[in-house]
């Protein structure tokens, strides 16, 4: 399924029923007065956060939600029927927002997360409403509300326990196949990954997290060079940032050092989100360069770093294991 993190969207609310004007009418009884009924209200149109869903693309090609209008009232007092709410399923960790692209109208970020996006209209009054000791036969009936409409944004951002950055090629796909029954494109060229990846890492029986691999970024992402901004929202919502370096590179703290500086002037508090630094490719070095660069990136990062290869597995089983620990402190 192709992924999809921004829609337009319009959305409208059921109008309300029409009250009606009936007079009772039945044999034997002279002065029957009014009995006509009040108008149903219209459908409300609702969003809500459901499992299963990790992309918009349903909302790519379908648009515009109506909700259906309520029913009319009728004689003998009897109300008009209500409309069924419009229901917008939608994956956890979607924002609402207004047209003007800033205004957040609601932020689902909880499974089973309801909120009305349009508010269906109330029934009119039927003139058996306005009966009263000096009018006893009004002629009076009023038309139904009109049920809100508007149009709304949707943004994504993925939820995950631990996202995935670093430069392109550093190898993030390669890990999360590695680790994960999902099967991200890899090849030997940067920007492979242009859509997230999620992916379930099983520990044991009872231990898994959700893993999610972020497209690369580069110098400037913060400002919107590359795949910019659009893909930096996503690490908003990850307790925890697995960092992986290049090992193959001539230069891993300057890699490092990139990285964190487009965290940094993001914002959103990515900066201080708590980080696990990986050298990756380890299989690709020889042994002094090994002791060389980890050095350089233990200095640059001022933690210490773990040594992984994602192709051959080796350093994998330790770096789970306390990337699961961490995700159960920030938990």
């Amino acid at each position: 399924m192709k992924f999809l993190d921004g829609a337009k969207i319009w959305v409208k609310a059921g109008d309300g029923g029409d009250g009606v004007i009936a007079f009772r009418r039945e044999k034997f009884i002279e002065f029957g007065g009014p009995d006509g009924g009040n108008g149903g209200k219209g459908g409300n149109v609702i969003a809500e956060a459901v499992a299963g869903l990790n992309t918009l693309i349903d909302y790519r090609y379908a648009q515009h939600f109506k909700a259906r209008k309520g029913g009319n009232g009728a004689g003998s007092d009897r109300t008009g029927a209500g409309s069924e709410d419009v229901v917008l399923k939608l994956p956890v960790g979607t924002q609402i927002f207004a047209e003007d692209r800033e205004t957040m109208i609601a932020d689902l970020d909880q499974l089973g997360k309801r909120v009305v996006l349009a508010r269906g209209g109330d029934g009119g009054f039927g003139n058996a409403n306005y009966k009263t000791s000096t009018n006893r036969a009004p002629r009076r009936a009023d038309k139904g509300w009109p049920g809100e409409e508007r149009w709304l944004w949707l943004r994504l951002k993925l939820i995950a326990d631990a996202g995935l950055v670093g430069l392109p090629n550093a190898g993030k796909s390669t890990f999360l196949a590695a680790v994960s029954a999902a099967r991200p494109k890899i090849a030997d060229y940067p920007f492979t990954t242009v859509h997230p990846q999620l992916g379930v890492v099983r520990l044991n029986a009872t231990e898994e997290f959700v893993l999610a691999d972020l497209p690369g970024l580069i110098e400037g992402a913060a400002e919107g060079a590359g795949l910019g901004t659009r893909f930096l929202g996503h690490v908003e919502r990850c307790k925890v940032l697995l960092h992986l370096v290049d090992g193959s590179a001539t230069d891993p703290a300057r890699a490092y050092r990139t990285i964190r500086r487009e965290l940094a002037e993001y914002g959103h508090g990515l900066e201080d989100r708590p980080e696990l630094v990986a050298l990756n490719k380890v299989d690709a070095m020889t042994p002094q360069a090994r002791i060389s660069r980890v050095k350089a990136l233990s200095r640059a990062a001022g933690k210490p770093v773990m040594l992984i290869s994602g192709a051959t597995g080796e350093g994998v089983p330790a770096l789970l294991r306390a990337l699961a620990d961490m995700i159960t402190a920030a938990r």
